[in-house]
């Protein structure tokens, strides 16, 4: 069925149907629900390709997660608490705004390239990058298409200096330093004073923030920093595990550990469990993230809960903003507070 058939089943013209197809507000409403009723009762769809051509956009983001430290037959995306549940949120609110998500993932910088052919085809009206992986060159080649895109997890100011911001960009990040400091005052104020880390990749924003403020709340109290107590976990699971049981192996533990997401700290668990090492009486333990499965450990983790939700929806508004605005550039930053939550994981060890 097409639009004309529409227009005289409803008794309209054609360029009213099209109105009502696209949300146009100058179409009174007792027409707008005829046209309606009349594309409901016959299952319409309108062309894709004559909206893309019309100028009127696809309905349709791109949600690129990008994963490059990953090896696709060991560890896949949707098996990290982070990448899964930011997936579903963004889709949720994409769909509660009538657009559909294109959901590609990205293991390696050749697969870039087909993050780019999305957004040439006009498969999508902008795209959101997410992951733990980095290639500038491919976000200035997309910048540069001067379509709407939205970054999580990244430096604003590299954006800055690269002058990214003269294009159709938006940022969106958590206060990951306020909230690791947070994890830290809570450790210090329980007493400890040999804590270790176990870092995420430090050319993401994100562990650079946590492991900045790690360094800078141990300097603030005159504590020692430890290299023997600084584990590289890149925030994959598999990693951590190693070197979480190296840990255990060593001649010394700090007294707590934070971990720089909450899969490293449940990796870090397990092979201390396996070593006899108990939690939290023989090492304190605080996480990141506050994924669902860390309220359900035994004993429950001691985290920080990442504004997911809140992300993704500024995500998505981000681009319908910059959509609507069609041509220019617009440059956007949020930031989102992330919430301290105490459960038994550490413990205090006296003055």
């Amino acid at each position: 069925m097409r639009s004309e058939d529409i227009a005289r089943l409803a008794g309209v013209s054609r360029s009213t149907v099209s109105r009502v197809i696209n949300n146009y507000s100058n179409v009174p409403e007792e027409t707008r629900q005829r046209v309606l009723k009349v594309i409901e009762e016959h299952h319409y769809e309108p062309n894709t390709s004559a909206r893309v051509l019309a100028g009127k956009g696809t309905d349709t983001i791109g949600l690129f997660v990008v994963s490059t430290a990953e090896r696709p037959e060991v560890n896949r995306i949707y098996d990290n608490s982070y990448f899964a549940r930011f997936v579903d949120a963004v889709t949720d609110h994409a769909n509660a705004k009538g657009s559909y998500v294109l959901i590609h993932t990205v293991y390696s910088p050749e697969d870039f390239l087909r993050v780019k052919q999305a957004f040439l085809q006009k498969r999508i009206d902008g795209g959101v990058i997410v992951g733990s992986g980095r290639d500038p060159q491919m976000v200035s080649e997309l910048a540069e298409l001067q379509a709407p895109i939205v970054l999580i997890d990244y430096d604003i100011a590299e954006i800055i200096g690269s002058r990214l911001n003269k294009n159709r960009l938006a940022v969106v990040n958590s206060m990951d330093y306020e909230g690791t400091m947070a994890v830290m005052e809570h450790l210090i104020g329980l007493g400890h004073r040999e804590i270790g880390i176990l870092a995420g990749r430090l050319d993401t924003y994100s562990g650079r923030e946590r492991f900045k403020a790690y360094e800078m709340a141990l300097q603030h109290h005159g504590l020692p920093m430890r290299e023997d107590f600084i584990l590289q976990g890149q925030f994959l699971k598999e990693k951590a595990y190693a070197e979480a049981e190296r840990l255990a192996r060593s001649d010394k533990l700090p007294t707590a550990l934070f971990c720089a997401n909450d899969d490293m700290a449940i990796s870090a668990l397990q092979a201390f469990t396996r070593h006899g090492i108990r939690v939290p009486e023989d090492i304190s333990l605080a996480g990141y993230d506050d994924v669902p499965s860390a309220s359900l450990l035994s004993p429950g983790l001691t985290t920080v809960r990442l504004p997911i939700y809140e992300m993704a929806r500024a995500a998505v508004e981000s681009i319908s903003r910059m959509q609507q605005k069609k041509s220019g550039s617009s440059f956007e930053t949020v930031s989102f507070p992330a919430e301290f939550i105490q459960r038994g994981s550490c413990r205090s060890i006296g003055p």
